[in-house]
Parts: C-alpha cells; sequence; structure tokens
C-alpha cells in the first residue's frame, strides 16, 4: 500500500530494504510513517551504481533528497548482493548500513539450536510481529520460500516450518512437465479447473491454502495447548494477499510487517555500535 510521501517536510529519513530471493522491498520511514514502498528485482549482478540510481529514483519521486537519509537498515538473504548494497550506501547517502546480523540488538532471544541460521527476515518479522500484536504469535511469510515462525508470550523466538513457495511451485511444474504452462498464480473462479491453467491454478492456491492451514493448526497445538484461540495469525510477504483469503487459519495481512521490523531493530540499535 503507498503512503504519502515526505515533499516539503524535511528532516532526517531511515531508508530500509528488505532483499529477498526473488525480490527487494525498498521502504523510507520518517518516524513511524511509512513512505512506499517500492519492489524491485533481485539482481545478484547489479553494481552498487545501478542501485543508487534506482534508489535515487523512487526518492526523488517523493521529493527527497539523498541528504536527508540519516540511515539505512537492510535484512539481506542474498549474500552476494551485500557487498554492491554496503558500497552504495557509502557512496549514495554517506552512511554505513545496519545489516541484520548476529550480535544486532533485536530484543528478541532466539531459542533455536542455531540462532546464527535463522535468517535475518524471520528475526525482522519476529521482531515487528511481537511489538505489534505480543505473544504468542505465529508468521506466516509468503515469499520465494513460505516461512511459519513462532514466536512465544515473553517474546522468544521459537523456530519454526520452512515450505517451498507457491511461486517455486509454480515454477517447477513448469520446468519439469512438457506440457505445463507457466501461468499466473491468481485465484480461479471454481476449484474443479476446466482447463490446465484453471486446474494448475487451483492445485497451486488451494493446495496452498491447505498447507498453510495445516501447519499453523499443528504450530498451535505446540505453541499453545488448550488455548490456540489466543495465538495471533499473522500473514506477510509477496503472496499474502493472493492466498491468505482462502486460509481461514490467518487472522491478518500485514503487508509491510518487515519493513516495520527494520525500522525497530534500527531504533534499537542507533544509540550506539551493534554488541
Amino acid at each position: 500500500m503507498a503512503r504519502s510521501g515526505a515533499s516539503g517536510e524535511g528532516g532526517a529519513l531511515l531508508l530500509v530494504l528488505d532483499i529477498g530471493n526473488t525480490s527487494i522491498t525498498v521502504g523510507v520511514y520518517q518516524g513511524d510513517r511509512l513512505i512506499g514502498p517500492w519492489r524491485i528485482g533481485t539482481r545478484r549482478e547489479r553494481t552498487s551504481d545501478e542501485y543508487g540510481l534506482l534508489l535515487r529514483g523512487f526518492l526523488a519521486a517523493e521529493q527527497i533528497e539523498s541528504a536527508q537519509i540519516e540511515g539505512l537498515a537492510v535484512s539481506c538473504v542474498v549474500p552476494p548482493v551485500r557487498a554492491a548494497i554496503s558500497e552504495m550506501a557509502r557512496r549514495t547517502f554517506s552512511t554505513e548500513p545496519l545489516f541484520i546480523d548476529p550480535g544486532v540488538r533485536t530484543g528478541l532471544p532466539i531459542l533455536t539450536d542455531n540462532p546464527q541460521e535463522v535468517g535475518a527476515d524471520r528475526i525482522v518479522n519476529a521482531v515487528a510481529a511481537f511489538a505489534r500484536h505480543g505473544g504468542p504469535t505465529v508468521v506466516v511469510d509468503f515469499g520465494t520460500a513460505t516461512t511459519f515462525d513462532a514466536i512465544s508470550a515473553r517474546g522468544e523466538y521459537l523456530g519454526g516450518v520452512i515450505a517451498p513457495g507457491v511461486g517455486i511451485a509454480a515454477e517447477a511444474l513448469f520446468q519439469h512437465a512438457a506440457k505445463l504452462p507457466r501461468v499466473e498464480i491468481t485465484r480461479p473462479r471454481r476449484v474443479i479447473g476446466r482447463n490446465t491453467v484453471s486446474s494448475i491454478q487451483s492445485g497451486l492456491l488451494f493446495g496452498y491454502a491447505g498447507l498453510v492451514n495445516g501447519i499453523v493448526k499443528r504450530m498451535l497445538v505446540e505453541l499453545a495447548p488448550g488455548a490456540e484461540d489466543t495465538v495471533k495469525v499473522i500473514a506477510t510477504g509477496g503472496h499474502a494477499a493472493t492466498i491468505a483469503g482462502e486460509c481461514s487459519i490467518l487472522k491478518a495481512i500485514e503487508p509491510d510487517l518487515t519493513l516495520d521490523g527494520l525500522r525497530r531493530i534500527w531504533e534499537r540499535n542507533r544509540s550506539g555500535p551493534p554488541h
């Protein structure tokens, strides 16, 4: 959802980037107000100059000058992109980016076997979800992978589930079944398809809705046995709006959850170096 810009308002702003395997979501925060967001495709070969041009273009459309950017917070799950983003931040915005890495203050205890292997985007989502809703909470992120993350009533990250994303499933059918076409991921008019395209769309949409409902129900039993109705279940990610409407278990769709988490973590780290 687009927000109003910062035209004529001045002041320091925070630039946030959620770098996923398929796309990069960009936003600007003025306090807790989001300007944007914008999306670009993730391209590992893109240079720092190209990223600078793209971001300056987004900012210019909102009459924001580069000098107004006070900080840059980044969630990145694509390591080859990191160096170009770091160089771009220094050259374009004269700032060192805050990457969400181990050691960065998040306020979120991570109780998994190996906390360092948990994706930055999942931690950022959990921070925002707990800040907005408290716990226990489950976050379902419909991205390149469909991830499910559990946050306890005390604000601890407990772990989760990773499944292939709906986009991966659609591409796999196209790549590995000679007669099946690539299709748009959208809701068909009925479950029983009357042609190949609608049959694939039905399998993707309703199949993933069933997957989400089934996994989340099992998570709720472990997270809050006997009190499953007390758990908040939040959806986010690029395919959330398409699939979440078919998932009865989901209670809210929050497309900007990751960007909000980046803002919150940056605020916790701005007073001093991460530790």
